[in-house]
């Protein structure tokens, strides 16, 4: 019971961050009972995304280089800044390539009708010495070196692929200490879901022109 909770309640959280505005369901209603059962069928698919990514990067979560989370915005993969490049760079370190192999397999066989966000994040450290204008360059040529790397070496689809950098803007936690720059440095990887077109209903339940549903 209180599992069925949660999940309506993560399929209401998923509705509204789609949609980018207020989702009000109408009891009965064909568009909103389809709407549901679309979300909720994807939800039950990025549930088993996330345990097959918690089988293959077990060791790499026990260390603390990934994490996984369910979020509004869908299944974020979270790898540490550090993990990926060295201070400054964004040439991805040879000894993070294993990392990103376990993701990009989960991502063409578990995940294949999904769409991927890569998304850079840097700590509130001016640039000085690396040659970037500013952090937003560096989040997001870092964001980009995980694309192509991505698509080019491990055959995800460039079509499913987007990359955009934050910079220091949206951190996860303090900037005030090491420990807590170390973890806004990092990149997500997001597997999202995609809307698509349904028919809308009139009050008498007859259907009408297409409207945003869930793919």
């Amino acid at each position: 019971m209180k599992n069925n909770i949660l999940k309506t309640g993560f399929i209401l959280l998923l509705a509204l961050a789609l949609s980018g505005c207020t989702v009000i369901f109408q009891r009965g209603r064909r568009s909103d009972t389809e709407k549901i059962q679309e979300l909720s069928r994807q939800l039950d698919e990025l549930s088993s995304t996330k345990s097959m990514l918690e089988q293959r990067l077990n060791q790499e979560i026990a260390d603390k280089q990934v994490k996984l989370q369910m979020m509004e915005k869908g299944l974020v993969i979270t790898v540490v800044g550090d993990v990926l490049f060295d201070s400054g760079k964004a040439k991805i370190r040879t000894a993070a390539y294993p990392i990103l192999d376990k993701i990009a397999g989960v991502l063409n066989e578990e995940a294949s009708q999904y769409n991927v966000g890569i998304e850079g994040h840097t700590d509130n450290v001016p640039i000085t010495r690396s040659g970037w204008k500013s952090n937003w360059e560096l989040s997001t040529a870092r964001a980009l070196s995980v694309l192509h790397y991505m698509a080019s070496e491990k055959g995800v689809s460039p079509q499913r692929l987007s990359a955009i950098g934050y910079g220091e803007y949206r951190p996860v936690s303090s900037n005030d200490t090491k420990e807590g720059r170390q973890l806004n440095r990092r990149v997500e990887i997001v597997i999202m879901p995609e809307s698509k077109k349904v028919q809308k209903e009139n009050k008498e339940g007859q259907l009408l022109e297409p409207k945003e549903n869930l793919k």
